[in-house]
């Protein structure tokens, strides 16, 4: 079993996530943007955060069309798991292997602290660990945090549980309904906002996103 941990130009969060898996015991390896085809085994994808590309045009918009991101999309189209944090995340919505879009924070302004979140549904193998309403404190760091979605596929979101966390207080970028991570309708495939690789040791201020990482590598 082995997990690979994407890398583009402008990645910047690859070293955190390994470093993330060590500590969980799981063996994990970078895999260059370049590449057509996914390390034979691979037992998940990690969309690492950062700034792909620069995130000239639009944050993911170039990364989407990587060699790499085809094979990606058809591994999560096999049923493969798939997480992207942060650019991660808005790499999986270019891609449209996840629902809605990712645009400039509300107030304009980059933000970076720890947040508190609630669990909306453990019915997936990422959050299993967790309970529904639990709290959480991971930080949060991106300019693109605000996740939008139209009516309808609210709706959809709701009827199908793929609601995975919201912000609790302040809803620091204006996501619709505060949502902070999401996956789709087969439950594969998860992006969040939040970065678990970065509250995974007590010296960090938190462990909080430790279960979340062990309930899709372990």
């Amino acid at each position: 079993m082995s997990i690979a941990v994407l890398r583009f130009p402008g990645t910047n969060c690859e070293f955190d996530m390994l470093h993330s898996f060590k500590l969980l015991g799981v063996e994990s390896h970078l895999v260059w943007h370049q590449e057509k085809e996914l390390p034979k085994g691979t037992h998940l994808v990690v969309i690492p955060g950062g700034f792909s590309y620069g995130d000239y045009l639009r944050s993911g918009a170039i990364a989407r069309f990587s060699p790499i991101m085809q094979a990606v999309m058809r591994y999560a189209k096999e049923g493969g798991k798939v997480l992207g944090i942060c650019n991660g995340f808005q790499i999986l919505v270019e891609s449209g292997l996840l629902p809605g879009a990712l645009r400039r924070n509300e107030n304009l302004h980059f933000v970076s602290k720890f947040q508190k979140l609630a669990v909306v549904s453990n019915n997936n193998p990422f959050l299993r660990e967790y309970a529904v309403g639990e709290t959480l404190n991971i930080p949060i760091a991106h300019a693109d945090g605000n996740y939008f979605i139209d009516a309808k596929g609210l709706e959809e979101l709701q009827e199908d549980d793929q609601i995975l966390l919201t912000y609790q207080g302040e809803n620091p970028n204006g996501s619709t309904k505060a949502i902070a991570g999401v996956c789709n309708k087969e439950k594969n495939v998860f992006g969040l906002m939040p970065h678990p690789e970065r509250a995974m040791e007590p010296l960090l201020g938190s462990v909080d996103g430790a279960r979340m990482l062990r309930g899709l590598a372990c």
